[in-house]
């Protein structure tokens, strides 16, 4: 196993969409580490008043990314070529650390965007200090609040036929997924369309609540770190996850309703394959243990999630 390192200068981002098209920056072994530097998902409307705080690096990748922004304000560092991976395999991320890199973070009210739009329309961004030493954020009214970092990001590339998509709807390859279960000692199963997965991550949040209702988390810088593996013995239709204790099934859909179906079909199939039990077991099962969360209703496309925790599979 080798450990590599990308860091944000712009010839290492891209912006706003996922291509499958879009050039590797870094070509690895399956089962190597990579750290990559990850800047917020941002606009220049979104820095700080004199841009106070904000990382020069961020600001030339700012300039030289001006005009290739795609339909969306992540920022992506990658993608990862990952050897040996080809289309129709999963690729394994275990996410080994998200580390703040800077000392401020924002959350914001934007036109036509959140759980209530026609609601908010005094649009106004909210800046946030973020002490790393103390692991705390603060707003501007005095409440502090531990941090518990994680990427919104984390996806391959996307299928070729769909060409260039935008990053804020997560799919079947990952992407925006803004699931805060996704945190440093849990491991990501993504399905691969490409040769060599493509693997990017971005947007990293400071924390989150469930639903990201206004539709900004703690937006700020993060240094990830990943153990990238090819799996050739799983294979999947789209993202789910699972830590120590919990098995986390997930489903995106324009609609809440079809996004919970879609999480709760992904765990019935899952249940039933660890616990040996047929899937109408499963499903009832799930009614007395597994715990349905909304997990952003702000992305167009809507994400639900399921835990279940992992000691309840097996007879006691």
């Amino acid at each position: 196993m080798k450990h590599h390192h990308i860091d944000w200068r712009p010839e290492h981002l891209f912006w706003g969409y996922f291509d499958a098209k879009t050039p590797a920056v870094l070509e690895i072994e399956s089962g190597d580490e990579v750290t990559l530097d990850c800047l917020p998902a941002c606009t220049v409307e979104d820095l700080p008043p004199g841009n106070v705080g904000v990382l020069p690096d961020h600001q030339r990748a700012l300039e030289a990314h001006a005009g290739a922004m795609g339909p969306g304000p992540h920022f992506m560092t990658g993608p990862v070529y990952v050897k040996t991976a080809k289309p129709g395999d999963v690729l394994q991320v275990d996410i080994l650390e998200a580390t703040p890199m800077q000392d401020w973070g924002f959350t914001a009210i934007m036109p036509w965007l959140g759980a209530l739009p026609d609601e908010y329309t005094n649009y106004q961004h909210l800046h946030i200090s973020i002490d790393r030493d103390a692991n705390t954020c603060k707003v501007p009214w005095g409440l502090t609040m531990p941090l518990d970092p994680f990427f919104g990001v984390l996806g391959v590339a996307p299928p070729e036929a769909w060409g260039r998509i935008g990053s804020p709807q997560p799919r079947a390859h990952g992407g925006n997924m803004d699931n805060k279960e996704l945190r440093p000692g849990t491991t990501l199963y993504l399905p691969v369309f490409q040769e060599g997965a493509m693997f990017s991550a971005g947007d990293g949040h400071g924390r989150q609540g469930d639903g990201e209702v206004c539709i900004a988390a703690l937006e700020t810088a993060l240094r990830g770190r990943f153990r990238l593996t090819v799996r050739k013995d799983m294979k999947l239709a789209g993202p789910f996850a699972e830590s120590d204790t919990d098995l986390i099934s997930m489903g995106f859909h324009e609609s809440l309703d079809e996004a919970m179906r879609r999480a709760v079909r992904q765990m019935i199939e899952l249940v039933s394959q660890r616990a040996g039990i047929s899937k109408e077991q499963a499903y009832m099962l799930l009614s007395l243990a597994g715990d349905l969360r909304i997990t952003q209703v702000v992305d167009g496309e809507k994400g639900v999630h399921m835990m279940m925790r992992k000691e309840w599979l097996y007879k006691s």
